[in-house]
């Protein structure tokens, strides 16, 4: 799945901020610039009407990325600035503040221009734009975005464009619709996904070029790999960066069980035992096909479980449905290949099960896989339990993760309701 993708299916999750422990580091600062951090939004040079919009966004306090990105973004001489920290820590959010701090509603021409890798990415930071702004009402947004015509010699009004880079590069260039010079503040919001997908990054270069000297930078990436930092050398001279410490995905927080059943169909009834014994939370169920994907997708709803099925072969909308529904809990299961099993932040599923385990194409552990679908039991220090429902042939392989990881995975009757209570309690 690209990870555009996975970062608007990460987007749509998180409504509230990531509670995380992780520490921010400065890797690198200009030794001129006062470095402070904040502990409430107050404290920030924001207007009122702000304030009242992080407020409608249910923000209390600032998270912990915020705490030091939003002072440097908000100073005056402007900073340029790359943050970096995992999807759910407000980086949205924290731009977006800086994009209505820095746009003036008295210039009607636009002022501020946040690049996205995606249509469906793009339309997201405007929901967050439009819900922090809502009482800005005089600063408007427009969408350099496909499907939205602007004729040639329009004259735009909207202090804030967020697009694509290559339709913002054709209203630029080709139109001539929009005046770069003229530009305040720029972002680049998914930089390691930009520098991932084939042309964007090219493009967006081209379009940094054409900004004056003066304009604030702030370049945004979930990773700061060595791809991201020789990236930003190239659009950002002597940034500011600032990050949060790498989160590893750790076993020592989750609790693993693994069941031995003669067939699916018992595999099944044992899965349904444990359903009924953990009713704490939300479930994520993972398979390796598709196909196993539909069939127990389907046999839970027959006996009456409000189940989501989340696979490759959905669209865009179609996963962002799955997703938004599996969030508000409308369905408490949701049923996974390992479309999942990467990158996806479900804070309140605290129970994972392996309908069968991940294994490579010559049938052997798939260690990485087996590590990222039980941690998503486990994000951001929670503690999370996971099962693996194997039928026999698979013993052998649970041992083989076990020895890997150094690890023990306990074995549990799949028929013995009163130690599955016991776990669930």
């Amino acid at each position: 799945v690209p990870l555009a993708e996975l970062s608007l299916m990460n987007k749509l999750i998180h409504t509230s901020l990531v509670e995380s422990q992780q520490h921010v580091e400065i890797l690198q600062r200009d030794p001129s610039s006062p470095l402070f951090s904040i502990k409430t939004f107050e404290e920030l040079p924001l207007k009122k009407e702000l304030l009242q919009g992080v407020y409608m966004m249910g923000f209390n306090r600032p998270s912990k990325i915020q705490e030091q990105a939003l002072p440097l973004m908000l100073a005056y001489p402007p900073q340029n600035l790359i943050a970096q920290s995992q999807s759910g820590t407000g980086k949205t959010a924290a731009f977006v503040l800086a994009m209505l701090s820095r746009a003036s509603a008295n210039e009607k021409y636009p002022q501020c221009l946040c690049l996205a890798p995606t249509y469906e990415l793009a339309l997201q930071i405007g929901q967050v734009v439009r819900t922090i702004g809502k009482f800005c009402t005089d600063i408007k947004v427009n969408y350099a975005v496909r499907g939205n015509r602007v004729l040639k010699g329009t004259v735009l009004e909207e202090q804030i464009i967020i697009g694509t880079p290559g339709t913002t590069l054709d209203w630029c260039f080709k139109q001539r619709i929009l005046d770069l010079t003229k530009i305040s503040l720029f972002v680049l919001d998914e930089a390691d996904i930009m520098i991932d997908t084939q042309g964007l990054s090219c493009q967006s270069i081209r379009i940094h070029r054409a900004l004056p000297k003066s304009c604030q930078v702030l370049l945004f990436s979930a990773t700061y790999k060595e791809p991201v930092r020789a990236f930003a050398e190239r659009i950002i001279p002597d940034p500011i960066v600032i990050k949060l410490r790498e989160e590893e995905l750790t076993l020592s927080n989750i609790r693993q069980y693994f069941m031995v059943c003669q067939s699916s169909d018992e595999q099944y009834k044992a899965l349904c035992n444990l359903y009924g014994s953990f009713t704490i939370g939300q479930v994520m169920i993972f398979c390796q096909t598709r196909r196993l994907a539909d069939w127990l997708s389907g046999k839970m709803s027959r006996d009456g479980h409000q189940v989501a099925v989340l696979t490759a072969e959905l669209t865009v909308v179609q996963r962002a449905s799955v997703i938004q529904r599996f969030r508000e809990g409308k369905e408490k299961v949701l049923i996974a290949t390992n479309v999942c099993a990467r990158g996806i932040d479900v804070q309140q599923v605290t129970t994972v099960v392996n309908f069968g385990l991940p294994v490579d194409q010559d049938g052997e552990p798939d260690f990485e896989t087996y590590l990222h679908r039980i941690g998503r039991a486990g994000r951001f220090g929670h503690r999370g339990i996971a099962f693996s429902v194997v039928e026999r042939g698979a013993v052998e392989l649970v041992h083989k993760i076990e020895e890997y990881f150094q690890t023990t995975i306990k074995q549990l009757d799949p028929y013995d309701m009163d130690e599955l209570e016991k776990l669930a309690a």
